[in-house]
């Protein structure tokens, strides 16, 4: 390489950086919305509004403004964020609702795996199986013994048809080979209710709905579906260390994480990945998730694309054993 060429090669060489550098630096120009899917107060816009806080720190005088936007089990939320313009300033909340949804929905506008960039997970709400005292069981094996012994009359409840819960407990029915009935509820707080009023002694729920009566000893853990324990309780064992061999390698998470429209410039992904990193490795993150009954689950934006696409794979077998269909 001649002198002159190279020097001509690392002008422009500079120049890009710089221009990366500035476009870096005016990210974020304006109040960054963030779309949560769903309704104020659950474990999804919990973990928006924390994350929300922490951001805005780091983008003054900018805002990070927390918006709900509900319908259609998520979609209606998610479609704003898809015709948004591509250039950071409209986030979206993902969770696996997302995925579920790919699988659910026939006909919608975008695909969630193609049609967003993943940013990186934020963070995760162990799903719980647990009972009613009055149903004297202390295990995940004591709960599949009574599905055995009941031949698909013992009820459950979950959350919601087609919810994050009810494809944990199908997956689990569908690998011990037994059957039990699924009482769906209009979120975690009624199903719960129920649960500790007994109506129904099994539900299948959001660590923040159930911890409260955990600890009252109106309600006994039985497993949580995610990978690892939950740090909200690490007493409760996982789904996996139940000793039922066909579960050995069962993982359900509940998660949340960003993405943003796809198109939006390298630049400012960059610019956010690296702020949301910086906001997740801060050790005062974890202690405001941990009380409000959150994990945080730290993925880069290449690995919860990969997280979305594998469970889409995994809902659409539920779907097909289980006959999941949208209400």
């Amino acid at each position: 390489m001649s002198v002159k060429f190279r020097s001509i090669f690392v002008g422009l060489l500079a120049t890009l950086v710089s221009q990366v550098s500035l476009a870096q630096a005016s990210f974020p120009s304006k109040p960054v919305r963030l779309i949560v899917t769903f309704s104020p107060g659950g474990a999804a816009d919990q973990s928006a509004r924390l994350l929300a806080d922490r951001l805005a720190e780091r983008w003054k005088p900018h805002t990070v403004v927390v918006e709900n936007i509900i319908g259609a089990g998520g979609n209606v939320g998610a479609e704003v964020v898809f015709r948004a313009q591509p250039d950071g300033h409209t986030l979206l909340m993902v969770s696996n609702t997302h995925a579920i949804n790919r699988v659910i929905f026939s006909k919608t506008p975008f695909d969630i795996t193609k049609d967003f960039e993943p940013i990186g997970m934020v963070s995760s709400s162990a799903i719980v199986v647990a009972v009613n005292p009055k149903a004297k069981l202390t295990d995940l094996r004591g709960l599949v013994t009574r599905m055995e012994q009941e031949k698909g009359e013992m009820n459950y409840l979950t959350c919601g048809v087609a919810t994050a819960h009810h494809f944990a407990m199908e997956l689990i029915k569908d690998a011990v080979k037994q059957k039990a009935t699924h009482v769906p509820h209009k979120g975690c707080g009624p199903a719960v209710f129920d649960a500790v009023a007994g109506q129904v002694d099994t539900v299948i729920a959001t660590m923040p709905a159930v911890l409260p009566f955990i600890k009252q000893g109106k309600l006994v853990p039985l497993a949580v579906t995610s990978k690892a324990r939950s740090d909200s309780a690490r007493e409760i064992p996982t789904v996996a260390e139940s000793g039922i061999a066909s579960l050995a390698n069962f993982e359900v998470e509940n998660y949340y994480g960003l993405a943003a429209p796809a198109g939006t410039p390298r630049d400012v992904m960059a610019k956010i990945r690296t702020d949301l990193s910086a906001v997740l490795a801060a050790p005062e993150t974890k202690v405001r998730f941990a009380n409000a009954g959150l994990d945080l689950f730290v993925v880069d934006g290449p690995g919860m694309g990969e997280i979305l696409k594998a469970d889409v794979v995994k809902y659409r077998r539920a779907v097909q054993t289980a006959g999941i269909k949208a209400e």
